[in-house]
């Protein structure tokens, strides 16, 4: 085997660990998501007053 192949066969590996792990929630758990990443749903954000870019359009 030439390094190169071994190279990408590690890289797809930690890529498919990284992605099992992210998803431990999302994939054992019923009803499970992925959280999230707007600024309207997190509660330290709302509190600072800093508003989701998306949803700026429409107040305006």
């Amino acid at each position: 085997m030439t390094k190169s192949i071994i190279v990408i066969s590690l890289a797809i590996l930690f890529i498919a660990v990284a992605v099992l792990l992210l998803g431990v929630k999302v994939f054992f758990k019923k009803g499970g998501r992925f959280p999230s990443g707007h600024a309207h749903d997190i509660p330290a954000l709302r509190d600072k007053g800093i508003t989701c870019a998306s949803g700026r359009d429409d107040n305006a």
